[in-house]
This record gives C-alpha cells, structure tokens and sequence, in this order.
C-alpha cells in the first residue's frame, strides 16, 4: 500500500463503522502480503498502530451486546508482535509457514480447502475473479498472489468497506446497496468459509508469534463480520483437498493503495 491503512474524521456517523473494518481488513491483508521492508515499515508505522486501536475502540463502543470485546484484548497482544518484527524473522516466519508452493505447512489459497471435485477449483477461481471484475478489479497478476490467496480476498473486503463508506457519504442508496450485498455474498461464499479453518491453521503452527497472534485476530474478527452480516461462519477446521500436483508456485503471475488487486489496463 502507499500509505499505511488509516482512519479519516468521518463527517457522518455512518461512515465510521465501515472505514474502521476497512482499516482492520486492510491491516490483515498486508499482514499476509511477502515480506518486503516496504511492508514492514507499514505495519510498524505508529500510524498503521494509531488507526488499528481507533478502529477497535469506535466499534466497541458502538458494538451491541459487547459483541467486539474480544478484538481489543486480541489487538493488544498482537501489536507488540508487530513492534518486535524484524525483516529478517519476517522472512524466515514467512517461509516457515507458507514455503515455496500452494501446499506449504500452511496453505493460503481458499480453493485449496475442502473436498471438491475435479472441476471445482477452477470454478471458485472464476467466481472470486467474478467478484473482483464486477467493481473493476483484477488480480495483480506476476509477482503478486493468485486471487484466491488470503490477502487478495481481505484486500477486496477492504476495498469493499471503503467503498461503503463513500456511498454512504454520498447518501448513494443504489451503491450502498450493492455494495453491501456483495460484501455479504464474499464473506458468505468465500472469506467466510475457509479464513477461520486458515486462521487456526496459522496459531497452531506459530503460536506465539506473529503469524499464530494474526491468525487468533483473524479467527476472531471473521467471525465477529460473519455476525454482522448474519450469516453463520465457517468451519474452523477443513481439510485441504487432494491434488496431483503439489509443485504450483505461490505467486501467479482504481484504487492506487490496493496492492494484490488493480484496475485492469
């Protein structure tokens, strides 16, 4: 992203929620992204900190029911494991959980989980890149990640909660309304279904560093939008289905801050 993930002064109390989960989203996302120092410095950036506990805090406090109660206490362990990233330990926790193909010790790509059949796959795919095309996006394509990667999907909820925000502003019911709609129908088909299973996966295999404290974050806050949405979360455990061929290489060759997607050329 060219700026850390930040939450701008709303001139509508409608607005906050959705800019403080794009900011929670957008977080996550870049959290999932390879390792660069570009990153690194967003994510120790006290501005990225700032927007994280102003996010967490507004929807608390507007929250029924303490229905965001844990993601303060979730947060606030997490963020020191940010504050004691290196770029070093980042790269070689990076490689320790996703290694170098589809099917590391732990596996990113949300068609990769659940038994589907031989053609199943490939018509998730085209679904996800459905989604992303309908409000003008692709997947960035060489050196970035496959569209089913878990950052290019958090990254178009972000996006998505943005979006919100604006036409909320705007008073446009139309995209309001749409986009709404759309955010429900991706967490329910996709993000729903397999971020908890990916965010278990993840504190199981790091569970006290900084991958294992995002997949707890995670784990918490899809299940906290699932929620919102009212529709039930997923499963937080999925099998990885079978496959021929585990050598596919992880990487698969608007808005200016979107990093996994962009506006087609």
């Amino acid at each position: 992203m060219s700026e850390p993930t930040s939450i701008r002064t709303p001139s509508s109390p409608s607005i906050e929620e959705p800019l403080c989960r794009s900011a929670l989203y957008g977080t996550l996302s870049l959290s999932l992204h390879r390792p660069s120092q570009a990153n690194l410095d967003h994510l120790r950036s006290p501005d990225t900190t700032a927007a994280l506990a102003a996010a967490v805090s507004l929807m608390e406090s507007n929250a029924p029911n303490d229905a965001c109660s844990g993601l303060e206490a979730r947060l606030g362990v997490w963020l020191p494991a940010i504050e004691s990233l290196t770029m070093d330990s980042w790269q070689s926790g990076y490689t320790r959980m996703f290694g170098h193909t589809a099917r590391g010790k732990v596996c990113p790509y949300e068609t990769e989980y659940g038994q589907q059949g031989l053609f199943e796959q490939p018509r998730q795919l085209a679904k996800i890149s459905g989604f992303y095309r309908a409000f003008g996006l692709e997947a960035a394509g060489v050196g970035h990640e496959r569209a089913d990667h878990a950052s290019c999907e958090l990254e178009f909820l972000e996006f998505l909660c943005r979006k919100e925000a604006v036409a909320a502003e705007m008073e446009d019911s139309g995209t309001l309304e749409e986009t709404q709609k759309a955010m429900r129908l991706f967490l329910r088909d996709h993000v729903g279904r397999f971020a908890r299973a990916f965010a278990r996966h993840l504190e199981e295999n790091d569970p006290d560093g900084f991958y294992g404290q995002l997949g707890s974050l995670l784990f918490d806050y899809v299940t906290l939008e699932c929620q919102r949405a009212g529709i039930p979360p997923g499963l937080a455990l999925l099998q990885i289905r079978e496959a021929d061929d585990d050598s596919t290489p992880m990487a698969c060759g608007g808005q200016e801050e979107l990093v996994q997607l962009r506006v087609p050329s």
